[in-house]
């Protein structure tokens, strides 16, 4: 009980010189240690490093799931350490309205039918939007939420810990300074040599963890390179998908109209990869204009002949065979034994390939 009592006053009157030491120093009544230059810029750093991080690591969040609700319910379940139920996004439950639509207009109908292929590309799109999210919380969230939960939570530590044996110094300078009998300046010698000594200990044990921030740094960028990496799977997938998606509809029959035709010809084209909206849908036009274009397609395959045509939008071409169209520009256009009917030969110069033919007006 007394070396209790003993060590629970030797406590209360070491924070107690720490208060005065700190308190005149903030009045200016007392001088303060500096640390040295490079630990300065290292601490800077080190407190920079942990706001981006943590700024970053937030509108990553928002990005991976815009809803707030929804990010609320996943950190609570995080915290009770127990697995979030599975629901739909948005993607994959616009997919299953289309297909539960297309099968109530029924499949065998046009519009059911293209219904049900837009809902099942909708949910390929769900699909790879959920393994992009699981690909980033792994490589990119985690890592980053362990530097502000573990590294940086220890750095906090050791810096509050030498600004502790940073106060016992100067408080153990100031001791000296006002010791004026010869035992009273040799404790207080005696004691600033510990206080210095483990103040240099601190500092060396604080400098080597900040500079062990030069390795996340290093070590986020490869995170970061695993994000954009799972982001361009990502969008790859999804273009990959809305092309697929894009000739399906185009073999539909050509008495279908596209209400996006004016649109999309007499607006800015779409950077590359070109997507054209509905692009694989035929023109607007009235029952006997659109009747006209269909028998001038009809008239050119019967011919073996060639005719000049307009190019309504652009088209990647996606094999060698094809041909890579732009909005606007004419080409000659030609039919070709065996060749599928929604299909045309076309040239360019001594450019030659497979154009499809809802891509095209055919010009007088």
């Amino acid at each position: 009980m007394d070396f209790n009592v003993k060590r629970l006053a030797a406590d209360a009157g070491t924070f107690l010189s720490r208060a005065v030491q700190f308190t005149e120093e903030k009045l200016g009544q007392a001088e303060k240690t500096e640390l040295d230059a490079h630990l300065e810029n290292l601490l800077v750093r080190a407190e920079n490093t942990k706001q981006w991080t943590e700024r970053i690591m937030k509108q990553t969040e928002v990005l991976l799931q815009p809803n707030p609700n929804v990010r609320l319910e996943e950190f609570v379940y995080e915290k009770l350490e127990k697995k979030a139920p599975t629901r739909m996004n948005n993607h994959e439950l616009l997919g299953q309205a289309m297909i539960d639509s297309g099968n109530e207009f029924g499949p065998g109908a046009a519009y059911g039918n293209a219904l049900i292929k837009c809902g099942e590309t909708e949910k390929q799109i769900g699909g790879a939007e959920r393994e992009f999210i699981q690909s980033a919380a792994i490589n990119f969230l985690t890592p980053f939420r362990n530097f502000l939960e573990a590294d940086f939570k220890t750095i906090l530590k050791e810096r509050k810990l030498l600004q502790v044996k940073r106060l016992d110094l100067d408080a153990a300078k100031t001791r000296l300074k006002k010791a004026r009998m010869a035992d009273a300046r040799a404790v207080a010698e005696q004691e600033l040599r510990m206080t210095q000594s483990e103040f240099d200990r601190q500092a060396e044990i604080t400098r080597l963890l900040l500079e062990g921030v030069s390795s996340t740094h290093a070590h986020h960028l490869r995170c970061l390179n695993d994000f954009v990496e799972a982001q361009t799977t990502y969008y790859a997938q999804c273009y990959q998908y809305m092309v697929d998606l894009q000739k399906q509809l185009g073999s539909f029959p050509s008495s279908f109209s596209n209400n996006n035709q004016s649109s999309v010809s007499g607006g800015a084209s779409i950077s590359v990869p070109t997507i054209p909206v509905s692009a694989s849908l035929p023109s607007v036009s009235s029952g006997h204009s659109g009747t006209a274009a269909s028998g001038g397609f009809n008239e050119l395959r019967s011919s073996n002949g060639s005719r000049k045509a307009r190019v309504l939008y652009d088209y990647d071409a996606a094999s060698s065979s094809e041909l890579s169209l732009l909005a606007d520009e004419v080409i000659t256009v030609s039919s070709v034994p065996g060749m599928d009917s929604d299909w045309l030969m076309g040239e360019r110069g001594n450019q030659k390939g497979k154009v499809p033919i809802t891509y095209l007006e055919l010009l007088n």
